[in-house]
């Protein structure tokens, strides 16, 4: 017997083990936030916008909304629970953050499953699709041709699909299955091809993506043509980033830009106009001594929940959205 499985073996009989190892990482978790001080910044907008005109909370993993990653929701069991399935090792880093924050949105609302439709954009090599074929979900992953991800540099860095194959390299999903359920589509995401817009999915999903698209306007309204795809009552997930220390300046570089609060409260506005539900959204950037700590080139893998990027500190937000039966 290898000992690998020797130790999976073990802890099997040994539960007491289990979570003694479990206690182990979770205080090598909080001892990050002793190694390094916190930075104090300036949060451009106030916390007292809670529906009921108080001060709102920080948001919880496990009964998601719109809302910022921040540091207690690493310590609950249904993030470490997607941790695992995604191959991911449990440390404070926000894109690790955005992958299980999408499968747990989608989860809790009864999307991954057998007979579930999903569309995916801008997949790079993302275990999202693995996981939702593995719990029997149809996926059409996509990403933009790879002459448009070679000039832009993401086909060297490991952010571009390229294969099917690489989709599931970590074997989440059975081969047999992923070939069968899953299908990669080259994707523009400024022009969403007609045949991907005809209401046909249950959920649709980017992670990190659409601030990529050239300007603000070009990745808001990508947000409003994804609903397109879903039937109606359908689940929109994207993440994206967001700017903490400006409501008014912010980085718009036609290869990333950073969206204000003002940006997401318009995008709300938009949509719910036109009969859409957008989650509501938690503002609320964490009050954890770790939440205060900003992440400076170059960047590190963990801490960085937070980062400066130009002369903005900048986070990620999720946003959730339920197409309306008249949308």
């Amino acid at each position: 017997m290898s000992w690998k499985k020797t130790v999976k073996h073990s802890l099997k009989r040994s539960p007491h083990l289990w979570q003694a190892l479990i206690q182990l990482q979770r205080f090598g978790l909080l001892a990050q936030s002793w190694f390094y001080p916190a930075r104090n910044f300036s949060l451009a907008y106030s916390l007292d916008s809670g529906t009921d005109g108080g001060t709102i909370s920080p948001p919880v993993f496990s009964r998601p909304t719109s809302q910022l990653v921040t540091v207690s929701q690493f310590f609950e069991a249904e993030y470490r629970h997607w941790c695992k399935e995604i191959r991911s090792q449990l440390r404070f880093n926000r894109k690790t953050w955005e992958f299980n924050f999408i499968l747990q949105v989608l989860d809790s609302k009864g999307l991954l499953g057998a007979g579930k439709k999903g569309l995916g954009f801008g997949c790079g090599e993302e275990p999202l699709p693995a996981v939702m074929v593995s719990r029997g979900v149809e996926v059409v992953a996509s990403d933009q041709s790879f002459e448009s991800a070679k000039q832009q540099g993401w086909a060297d860095t490991a952010q571009h699909t390229g294969s099917l194959p690489k989709l599931n390299s970590l074997s989440i999903a059975r081969d047999d299955d992923f070939s069968r359920l899953c299908t990669l589509r080259e994707v523009d995401m400024n022009r969403i091809p007609a045949d991907l817009t005809s209401g046909q999915f249950d959920f649709c999903w980017s992670a990190c993506a659409f601030e990529h698209l050239g300007s603000i306007e070009k990745g808001l309204q990508f947000v409003e043509n994804s609903l397109e795809a879903l039937k109606p009552g359908g689940l929109a997930v994207h993440t994206t980033e967001f700017n903490l220390s400006s409501n008014d300046n912010t980085l718009e570089d036609p290869t990333c830009v950073v969206f204000r609060k003002r940006d997401i409260e318009s995008l709300v506005k938009i949509l719910t106009s036109k009969g859409h539900h957008v989650f509501p959204v938690n503002y609320h950037p964490g009050d954890q001594r770790l939440d205060d700590y900003v992440d400076l080139p170059p960047y590190q893998g963990s801490p960085s929940l937070k980062l400066k990027l130009a002369q903005y500190v900048v986070t990620s937000i999720g946003l959730v959205i339920r197409k309306g039966p008249t949308g």
